[in-house]
């Protein structure tokens, strides 16, 4: 693992149709910085790890729990351990999340 990066050089890859990311992880977590095309879906689904979006730019419709709400940049949404979540890019979005612990799905 390096101490310093660059997003640049880190290869880009298709994590789900219209979700595009470049991945850092760590022993213990995961930041996920993700290009996001208008009208792109994340289906419902659920996981271990706990998670933090937090949206750059764009307008990203969450639903976490049951609950939507519409978030625009300098938005973050907290989702625990094994919640439902889904979502839908309004606009183009750039989010970056934080998972803990490691997506190792995403290696």
């Amino acid at each position: 693992m390096h101490s310093f990066l660059s997003i640049a050089d880190i290869p880009e890859k298709e994590i789900i149709s219209g979700f595009f990311g470049k991945m850092i992880h760590t022993n213990g977590l995961t930041v996920a910085h993700f290009r996001i095309l208008a009208g792109s879906v994340l289906p419902e689904h659920h996981h271990v790890h706990e998670q933090v979006t937090n949206v750059i730019s764009g307008e990203l419709e969450m639903t976490i729990n049951g609950e939507t709400r519409v978030c625009k940049a300098g938005d973050s949404a907290l989702i625990p351990s094994h919640i439902p979540h889904s979502g839908r890019a309004r606009t183009d979005c750039y989010v970056i999340d934080v998972f803990c612990p490691t997506r190792e799905d995403y290696r």
